[in-house]
Order: structure tokens, then sequence, then C-alpha cells
């Protein structure tokens, strides 16, 4: 199996568990621009406490997180290249950078930074404002928005998110299995890079509602190879025998999608009987509020036609 090199962890090494808390507390720190915030809070990261702006206003997402911070309404000044080609997260006006250029992010006089743990420079980057990183995989999807509501001093916002998902995802799931049966399968596939890929129910690409807060169930070929690891790298020939009674393409590339014009691939079951759901992987990388919302209205529709 090869390592996947995928957007949704472009910057990382992806792969769960840890908790933060944020307390507040009264100090002055300066930003880049010379602007002074009256209040802080102590955020304990996954490295050890940060103070951070309890009210950021200008902040650079370098991989990954980028929809969880504009969910909570909080103004992003950057962010990585692939967040910023999601067109869910409307990111016009938002500068794309990296962690290796410091000067760009320097003239974007950021308050607060947020990368994934394999972020670059990341003491240089604390020169330029309080850096917090998260471990790709450490926090579960929904424990994961929740850090990063006590970073940005909305956790009750984020709870609130978290509880009326759950809710959603649940009664969807009951809909759909109420209809397709309770021992129907589903897999997730995506084309990337000339590779095909199939996910277990923790690597985004709508996984986590299908098989977490759905219950719905993956073909036990899924379960054995990419459950554990959270995706496997399988060839068009073997393909067949991961797929369920039901099939989501997450599609990446259309120059790399004549597997699907394939005889193996239109002989599927689930693709001859029209149980084959197709998304822009653009828009399926994520398991941010954002994303996941789609996704939920994406399954919905294809599922329940509404």
């Amino acid at each position: 199996m090869k390592k996947l090199f995928i957007p949704f962890l472009l910057l990382l090494a992806l792969m769960l568990s840890g908790c933060g808390a944020s307390e507040s507390t009264e100090t002055k720190t300066k930003t880049p621009a010379g602007k002074t915030h009256s209040d802080t809070i102590t955020y304990q990261s996954e490295n050890g406490p940060v103070k951070v702006p309890a009210n950021p206003q200008r902040v650079i997402v370098l991989g990954t997180y980028a929809g969880n911070v504009l969910s909570l309404g909080v103004p992003i000044v950057g962010v990585d290249s692939w967040s910023k080609m999601n067109p869910r997260y409307k990111l016009d006006g938002v500068e794309e950078v990296t962690d290796e250029n410091l000067e760009k992010i320097i003239e974007l006089e950021p308050d607060l930074i947020i990368g994934l743990s394999t972020t670059k420079n990341v003491e240089k980057l604390k020169e330029i404002a309080p850096v917090v990183t998260f471990t790709y995989g450490k926090l579960d999807y929904l424990t994961q928005h929740l850090e990063i509501g006590k970073l940005l001093n909305k956790e009750a916002e984020a709870q609130a998110w978290i509880d009326d998902f759950k809710k959603r995802s649940k009664e969807a799931g009951e809909e759909i299995k109420a209809k397709i049966g309770e021992d129907a399968t589903v897999t997730v596939i995506e084309n990337f890079d000339k590779e095909l890929y199939v996910f277990g129910n923790n690597w985004a690409r709508g996984t986590e509602i299908l098989y977490q807060e759905m219950g719905l169930k993956m073909p036990e070929k899924v379960k054995e190879t990419a459950l554990k690891p959270g995706f496997y790298t399988l060839s068009l020939e073997v393909l067949p025998e991961f797929v369920g009674d039901y099939l989501i393409v997450s599609k990446a590339d259309e120059k790399e999608t004549s597997f699907m014009e394939s005889e193996t691939f239109k002989n599927i079951p689930a693709v001859k009987n029209n149980r084959m759901f197709v998304a822009n992987a653009k828009e399926f990388y994520f398991n941010d509020p954002i994303t996941l919302d789609f996704q939920l209205d994406f399954f919905k529709e294809s599922f329940l036609g509404k």
C-alpha cells in the first residue's frame, strides 16, 4: 500500500486523542502591526499553553482547519492551497500562503496562526504571531472542532453546532437505513494522482457521516484494509471486490477518470443499478462544519431525493 498524498493532508502526516482547554487571562500582547490586544486567553495546546487573542481578527490557517475557523465566524487572511481551492469556503480576497513564505505571512499581519504538527518554520512563525498546531487524526473530527472552538474562544458555539449536527445526521441515517435496508453496505472511493483509494470511517469524504453518525455498514473487504489506517490504495482490477451495495465516488481530477469508462467499473453492480453517487472531491476533502453540512445534504439528496 502506498502512502497517500492527498489534499486533505497535504501539509501533513495525517493520521487519534487528547484534549485542550482554554482559560481567560488579562494580558497585553502586540501584533506585528503594532496593535494591542488587551484580552488574551491561554489555550492548552498539545505542545503546552499558548497565549492567544480572545477575539482573533486576522487568522492564518496553514492546513486542514480553515473550514472550522470560518464556520465559527472568525476572519481568515491566509490559507493553504487546498483550502483556497475549496468552492464551499468562499475565500475571495484571502491570500494563499505556505509555511515557507514568511515574508507574505508577515505582510498579512496575522494575530493567530493555526497549522498542523508537520508545519515547517514554527519557531520563526512564533515571532510573527501566536502559533497553535494540531496533529491530524489525534482527535476525532468533532472533538477537533471543539478544540478549535476553545482556541478561538467560541467553545459554546462549536458545541452547539456539534450537538445539532449529530442530531441531524442520526435522523437522516435512520431515514436512509429505512429506505435501503439495515444491512446495505456503502463504499467511498476517490481518484487522485492516477491512483484509486478506498476509505475507512475517519478520513473525510463523508466517511464520518456515513459510518460513524448514520451507522451505515462498510463492506468486509473495506473494513479489513481501510478501517484501521484510514485509507487503502487499490487497483481498478480489484475495485469490484471493495464496492458495496452503494458507491460514493469523490472525483478529484477530470483528467484521471478513465477508470469510470472501463468495463470493469461499469459492470460493478452498484454502478449498473444506478446506486453510484458522484461528488466533487474539492468539496469533499475535509471534515469541518462547512464541509460536513454540505456532505450531509449531498447524502440526503442522493439516498432520499431531498
